[in-house]
């Protein structure tokens, strides 16, 4: 799959992508600093899944709908790598096939998904 890391996710999480065989773009590795929509721009143009911790993604998907490829939101208590990892591994092996075209909010122990609505 192909994905783009924002830069608050981090590089660790990138580099286990990788490590998984999937096609990554880090934006801590090229391209620290990008704006929120710059980089949801650049995951579309790309045709790339976001992954996040930053809710402000949210508010641009739903909101002031903007386009997206598909959308991993992590909302964690444990903000360390190594749960970043363990979550997305998860929900890797139960949801990779639903990944694109959905915005996915994640917990330690929940996941909520929404379909992107058609939009004109």
């Amino acid at each position: 799959m192909r994905f783009l890391v924002d830069e608050c996710t981090g590089p660790a999480v990138a580099r286990w992508l990788v490590q998984q065989h999937h096609d990554v773009v880090s934006v801590f590795d090229e391209m620290r600093g990008a704006d929120d929509k710059e980089v949801i721009r650049i995951a579309c143009e790309q045709n790339r899944i976001l992954i996040t911790n930053d809710k402000d993604f949210g508010e641009l998907v739903f909101k002031n709908k903007k386009q997206h490829k598909g959308l991993i939101l992590l909302r964690l208590e444990d903000e360390r790598a190594a749960n970043k990892i363990a979550v997305l591994k998860n929900v890797l092996e139960k949801y990779e096939n639903s990944l694109p075209g959905h915005f996915f909010v994640v917990t330690e122990t929940t996941v909520r998904i929404r379909s992107i609505e058609k939009r004109k």
